[in-house]
Formats: C-alpha cells, sequence, structure tokens
C-alpha cells in the first residue's frame, strides 16, 4: 500500500496526512501458542539484516494504561465494558505515538495483533458489533495482517509446555462457557477462530496455517511481505538485500 493509498477504518485521527505515511504496517494476529513472537522475531531479524528499520508495537504496551490493565487483570475481576475501553485507549495511545511517527520515518512498524483481536474478544462476550467498530474506528489500515490460525488443541499442547495452567482470560472463564479451564479453553478459543473468519472479509486478513513448523510459516509470511515491499521499492537494490536469511538460532 503506498502512501497516498492509506486510509483509516473509520473517523481519521486529527492533524494526521496520510501521505507523509511512508512505511510499512504489518500485523500478526492469533491466539497465545499461535507462534506470533517468533514470528515477529524472525521477520525482525530478516528485515534488520536486509537494511530496514523496524519498530514494534503490541497489545498492552501503551505508556499511558499497560500496568494499569495488566494489574486489573490479574485480579479477574474486569467488567467486559472496562476491558474493551482500556484496550482501547492502550491501541489510540500507541497509534498517535508510536506507530504513526515511526510510519511517518520510514520505518516498518510489527504489530504483535492490532485492533482485531480486542474487537474479537468483545464480540464473543457479546458485545454489540457497532459500538465494537465504532471505538476502533480510528485505526489505519495495515499493508498487510496475518492471521496464524492453529487449531485449539495444538494450542492447548503448546501453552502447557509454556506454563503449567491456561490463562484465565485466554480460556474465556469470564464467558461462563464451562467451569473446567481445559474444556473452556477449548470452546472459547473455536468461538474466537470463528469470529476471525466472518472479519477475514472485512479486513483482507492473509490466514497462515500455523499448526506447521516456525519456518514453514514464516517463508510463507516472507514470500507476501517480500512481493509487497518489491512493489513499492523505490530502488533496485531492495530485491537483492531481501534474500537475507534469519539466523538458524531461531526456532519455536
Amino acid at each position: 500500500m503506498r502512501a497516498s493509498e492509506r486510509s483509516f477504518y473509520g473517523t481519521p485521527l486529527p492533524g494526521v496526512d496520510l501521505s507523509t505515511l511512508t512505511g510499512k504496517l504489518i500485523v500478526i494476529e492469533g491466539a497465545d501458542g499461535s507462534g506470533r513472537s517468533t514470528q515477529l522475531a524472525m521477520l525482525k531479524e530478516w528485515l534488520d539484516g536486509a537494511g530496514f528499520a523496524c519498530v514494534d508495537v503490541g497489545l498492552a504496551r501503551s505508556t499511558l494504561v499497560a500496568r494499569e490493565l495488566e494489574r486489573a487483570k490479574e485480579g479477574n475481576v474486569l467488567g467486559r465494558s472496562t476491558l474493551s475501553l482500556f484496550y482501547a485507549t492502550d491501541f489510540a495511545d500507541q497509534l498517535e505515538n508510536r506507530t504513526i511517527p515511526a510510519l511517518m520515518a520510514g520505518f516498518i512498524v510489527l504489530a504483535d495483533r492490532y485492533i482485531y483481536a480486542p474487537m474479537v474478544r468483545d464480540l464473543v462476550r457479546g458485545a454489540d458489533p457497532e459500538w465494537v467498530r465504532s471505538i476502533y474506528s480510528i485505526g489505519l489500515a495495515p499493508d498487510l495482517v496475518f492471521y496464524l490460525r492453529v487449531s485449539p488443541r495444538i494450542l492447548v499442547e503448546r501453552n502447557f509446555r509454556k506454563s503449567v495452567e491456561l490463562d484465565f482470560w485466554e480460556s474465556g472463564m469470564d464467558v461462563g462457557l464451562s467451569r473446567d479451564r481445559f474444556d473452556s479453553f477449548m470452546r472459547y478459543q473455536t468461538l474466537v477462530q470463528r469470529r476471525f473468519r466472518d472479519m477475514q472479509e472485512d479486513y483482507g486478513f492473509v490466514t497462515v496455517n500455523a499448526n506447521r513448523t516456525p519456518r514453514t510459516v514464516n517463508r510463507e509470511i516472507r514470500v507476501a511481505i517480500e512481493r509487497m515491499l518489491r512493489e513499492d521499492a523505490d530502488s533496485e537494490s531492495v530485491p537483492d538485500a531481501l534474500s537475507y536469511r534469519p539466523s538458524r538460532g531461531l526456532v519455536g
């Protein structure tokens, strides 16, 4: 997407000249255990090695509310509207103060989730779709969005490898699907995947089968990114630079 083609999903941020946003916004979506962190690390190494400056953003990283959000989630008592507004505030702060300035400077912004994950969480919890779209209408349309789809059963296995207990929120325990956390996790993640599938056409996701090895997934993602960068390249050296390969040390 060239700067002249950029757009907001709805209400634009005041004072933002879209023609000045010459960088690229690439989003990786997916549940915990889908491999987002691994993919983002591999992409960053690849792009850094090819000479592209990168900036990382992601959910709950705003200096304005991230700490308060994590502290509130620890008690597992947040109301649904409060949680929604926490995430929307976190997103808006990062968009204005990190993402847009980085794009203006020509950086590639790698987003560990964007507006789609909190939107899906809200919808699964019964929020009004129009209200959900409205609070994220300031979102800037990314250049590419990859949704890492992993079967719930494999997600369970990966999450158990990282922790002895499934996360309260990622299991949807507040939704009341089941008193058993394993059963709730399976049901909740199935609902989440359905919502992502419903949103795919509206938001242009590239759905990636992330049941496969990280390197196989990464190759597929890189093909799409390389195609985009080559189409928009102003320099003949860019395609050669993209032949850089990540180190063998990145796994999992």
